[in-house]
């Protein structure tokens, strides 16, 4: 399976390598080089690539999750308390921060829930933010104490 594998990429490459050399010159117009085959068929390889990485991501990780042990309890852990944070995220955003009348003369059509939904999304980030830190910071100071 890896022979293949590594035979498959190295087939990819040439491909991509010929495409590259296939590729119109700077001078050419931009309509033109939309309509350029080889720049299409490079986006197909890579879009291609991209969907097996997904594909292969989320089987191996499913495959792992399920054989390996304890690690769906670590995983409900962690969704419900992603869950929580958002939760708790939701409780305090307002939805009053901006002014509805002033987003709408400048032409941006918001309601208090669109404000309130970036409000949650920004308290999410800035909590997420500060246990990613906090958690840096705690294991640090613990490699302190114990030396």
């Amino acid at each position: 399976m890896h022979k293949i594998v590594k035979i498959i990429l190295v087939v990819l490459g040439v491909i991509g390598a010929i495409l590259w050399f296939q590729l119109p010159s700077a001078d050419v117009p931009a309509t033109e080089a939309i309509n350029n085959g080889s720049m299409n068929f490079m986006f197909i390889i890579t879009y291609l690539l991209l969907g097996i990485a997904i594909a292969a991501s989320v089987l191996f990780g499913l495959v792992n999750l399920f054989t390996s042990k304890g690690a769906l309890k670590k995983t409900l852990f962690g969704v419900g308390g992603l869950l929580v944070v958002v939760v708790i995220s939701y409780a305090l955003a307002t939805g009053t921060d901006v002014s509805l009348e002033e987003m709408a003369k400048k032409g941006v059509p918001t309601t208090e829930d669109t404000v309130k939904t970036i409000g949650m999304g920004l308290n999410v980030f800035f909590i997420l933010t500060i246990v990613a830190v906090g958690a840096m910071l705690w294991s640090g100071v613990k490699k302190m104490i114990s030396k």
